[in-house]
């Protein structure tokens, strides 16, 4: 098996909570190292998050929840406590031969410390120092914390997410898991992946990163946010319907519901045969898919009513059969349950101290020649203290362990 594409990149990760551990994971499942720095005693404040907690086997309280877990698998932890000098140093000593340097602390924060982008790029000239954050590193809300929720408000996701205006339960709503997070952990790896090619293939200089969530779920908006650019009109809400093809969205059946998306006049002709209704392809209000976005109100009707008749396996197979995209409105438990699913390996095992047959969600990329095959499990916190400061640093056992009784690590 040929090495991992990050092999030989070593990533200091200052991250907490979400996006940035996303990233630092995405990039340590291609191989990379990467050694998470936590707060001794306490970790990350993902670890504080609350249930469901793994088990431990002495029955102890512990800080491995699944918020923590779904982001941290693959690295090393570290812990290290920053608000000394003591603590500092050892940052900047392991900064010396990292390629990456992460973190997502407030603006400013971290020059208190001598950890800023102008202290470590002094130390290591060539070092990539990425710094994500709620609303960027300028601009008058730049000092702001930033959560998940708050940049879903505030970037315009809420405004276009929701029940239709006059439907019962109208108004903004939140997507349920943190998408701007994940979007931004995304960009994130994106980012440093484009620098480390621009220092190592185009002969280019290390370079300061700004990533934000802000910017993250703007940009995310694409076609809907586009619409605005172009007439100066918001979109309105759409519920379940779908932003292209018509009609589209959630229809209900006799034990369920199902999501339908015709994409196209072909699609839309060979759906109304299917309902036994081949007719309305020729209904002058239906007949090309700019005319039902316009009547979509009343073809929505329409099909609601006809889907009513069947149950929702019976309406999935003919769909299939007839070539047209639509499928069940899966729980967790039955996405894990399907065979395309499992056929895929979406869920992967790895052993952990307190359950040797952990279930995490594996990495979405699949490599011909250097597949992703090995997950560690997230770390205990400090589990690899020693390792790291022994085996990098050079520290000896009597060091370490006076480092541990002055609270630096």
């Amino acid at each position: 098996m040929s090495a991992l594409p990050l092999s030989g990149i070593k990533i200091l990760d200052l991250t907490r909570v979400l996006a940035g551990p996303l990233s630092a994971q995405m990039l340590g499942d291609l191989g990379a190292e990467v050694i998470k720095i936590e707060r001794p005693g306490t970790g990350d404040d993902a670890r504080a998050f609350g249930p469901p907690y793994l088990t431990d086997p002495e029955g102890k309280a512990n800080n491995n929840n699944s918020f923590y877990l779904c982001a941290n698998r693959n690295k090393k932890s570290v812990t290290v406590n920053i608000a000394k000098p003591e603590g500092q140093a050892i940052i900047r000593e392991l900064a010396r031969d990292a390629d990456v340097f992460m973190e997502n602390y407030k603006v400013g924060d971290l020059k208190r410390y001598g950890l800023d982008y102008e202290t470590i790029k002094a130390i290591n000239p060539r070092i990539i120092y990425c710094s994500v954050t709620g609303f960027g590193q300028t601009g008058p809300y730049a000092p702001r914390a930033g959560y998940d929720a708050i940049l879903q408000a505030m970037g315009g996701l809420m405004s276009v997410t929701g029940h239709i205006d006059g439907e019962p339960g109208e108004g903004p709503m939140k997507v349920g898991p943190s998408i701007v997070d994940y979007m931004t952990g995304m960009n994130t790896s994106i980012g440093l992946l484009s620098a480390l090619y621009h220092r190592d293939v185009n002969g280019g200089q290390g370079q300061h990163i700004d990533v934000c969530l802000f910017d993250t779920v703007i940009a995310s908006l694409s076609h809907w946010l586009q619409i605005y650019l172009v007439n100066g009109k918001t979109p309105p809400r759409r519920g379940t319907w779908g932003n292209g093809g018509m009609p589209a969205g959630v229809f209900r059946c006799t034990d369920g519901e199902l999501m339908l998306v015709v994409g196209n006049d072909g699609q839309f002709q060979r759906t109304c045969a299917v309902l036994g209704q081949p007719e309305l392809a020729n209904d002058k209000r239906f007949i090309k898919n700019n005319d039902r976005v316009v009547h979509g109100k009343e073809i929505m009707a329409i099909f609601a009513g006809l889907f009513l008749t069947k149950p929702v396996a019976y309406w999935l197979d003919k769909l299939e059969e007839a070539g047209v995209p639509s499928g069940p409105i899966n729980n967790f438990e039955q996405v894990f349950s399907d065979p395309h699913v499992q056929s895929r390996g979406m869920r992967v095992k790895v052993d952990h101290p307190f359950d040797p047959d952990l279930s995490l969600i594996r990495n979405a990329l699949t490599f011909s020649e250097t597949p992703i095959e090995t997950y560690r499990a997230p770390p205990l916190l400090g589990e690899h203290t020693q390792e790291v400061l022994g085996g990098k640093l050079g520290y000896d056992a009597g060091k370490i362990e006076e480092l541990k009784q002055q609270g630096i690590i």
